[in-house]
């Protein structure tokens, strides 16, 4: 595996939440054989014993099962120590979510876009009104999942100050996913520097987050500049993200302006892509790297 992407022009990889037990031995072999540098991995890296399939939400720190959230914690802290002994600077986590066991509040939403596609771009005043309607849903019903998430990251702080690995905590694109987009910046500093959490950014999330009138793109990630480590970079095709970049409707050139040289960049495709849409991606965003200061 890590051979093919060194043979595609990468010198550093991330590691997924898709990494079984039984890669581990080769990837550390990899490592040490100096075939690629690993930058960055993803939780839960490697997966939890008997899990098969990328599962980055086996585990949620806003379970109201304290059995969960204690595994959570275990295999956070057992993602972090491979981070470690990978050599990676940077840990990428989801934060959990806000269930909801039959109606999810944004259904209205999803109906209503189904027949006017173009309802949030075009400022449909009938749309904005269940936005808003399906916002407050949320976030009546967050405070005890939230709170919970807060806890566990909190616990986890200084574990991961001890390993040296930075945790990035991504956006997301489900509407019930956690954080609330909003609250990132509050989030952030709520936990003073130095802390070896910041924010990580997916362009994909972020767009169709976009698309669902949610937020804007730009403003996002101003709010979120200071503490901002990285991104994971794909486009949104057509509805689907994870695409080649380049082909769908992300702004790059607006994205690219909040690069920084300390920022990891992660080209994050989906395993349908081919290998000329990698290396299209991977020209797409040297071009892109090419232009920061």
């Amino acid at each position: 595996m890590l051979k093919e992407m060194a043979g595609l022009g990468f010198s550093r990889v991330e590691l997924s939440h898709g990494i079984r037990i039984s890669l581990a031995p080769g990837i550390l072999r990899g490592v040490e054989e100096g075939i690629v540098k690993i930058g960055s991995v993803h939780n839960f890296c490697p997966l939890p014993m008997g899990v098969t399939q990328a599962s980055p939400n086996y585990f949620q720190p806003s379970s109201p099962d304290p059995k969960e959230r204690d595994q959570w914690l275990r295999q956070t802290k057992r993602t972090i120590d491979f981070a470690a002994q990978v050599r990676a600077s940077l840990m990428v986590c989801h934060l959990g979510s806000v269930p909801y066991p039959w109606l999810l509040p944004d259904r209205h939403m999803t109906k209503y876009r189904a027949s006017h596609p173009d309802a949030a771009a075009s400022g449909d005043k009938a749309y904005k009104a269940l936005v808003v309607k399906a916002l407050a849903k949320l976030r009546g019903r967050m405070p005890p999942y939230w709170e919970r998430t807060r806890e566990c990251v909190k616990s986890v702080l200084d574990y991961a100050t001890q390993k040296k690995v930075r945790l990035g905590l991504e956006n997301r694109e489900a509407f019930e996913e956690l954080p609330m987009d909003a609250d990132f910046p509050e989030f952030l500093s709520s936990m003073p520097l130095p802390s070896p959490a910041g924010y990580w950014h997916d362009t994909g999330h972020a767009h169709l987050k976009e698309q669902m009138g949610v937020l804007n793109h730009r403003a996002h990630l101003k709010a979120n500049a200071s503490r901002l480590l990285g991104f994971h970079l794909h486009d949104v095709a057509d509805g689907h993200d994870h695409s080649v970049i380049g082909t769908g409707s992300i702004d790059f050139d607006m994205v690219r302006t909040f690069f920084r040289p300390e920022h990891l960049f992660i080209i994050e495709l989906s395993p349908k892509v081919p290998e000329e849409g990698v290396l299209a991606s991977k020209a797409k965003v040297e071009a892109m790297l090419a232009k920061v200061k």
